[in-house]
């Protein structure tokens, strides 16, 4: 009896979606409030003022206004960290 037993199914064809990380709103530009601005994991880019962290990391508006990307230095040992801050239209 020359036969294969039966393999069951393939195991393959399960690649998973990708994560849509990064920056949906960049520098200058409107923001409504609740808009995310920037999708990421961990906190490369901390929130400023006007801006809120969620619960994965995703930066999302807290007032409406126009995005500002900018850096500070921490202190001399360190080096500058990443910050978004929206600035509210009157």
């Amino acid at each position: 009896m020359a036969h294969t037993k039966s393999g069951g199914s393939t195991k393959l064809g399960r690649d998973s979606r990708a994560q849509r990380l990064g920056v949906k709103v960049y520098d200058g530009e409107p923001i409504s409030a609740g808009e995310i601005i920037l999708r990421q994991r961990g906190t490369k880019v901390i929130p400023g003022t006007n801006v809120r962290r969620a619960g994965d990391d995703t930066l999302y508006a807290a007032k409406q206004g126009t995005v500002k990307f900018f850096s500070k230095k921490k202190t001399r040992f360190d080096g500058n960290r990443r910050y978004i801050k929206v600035v509210s239209v009157v």
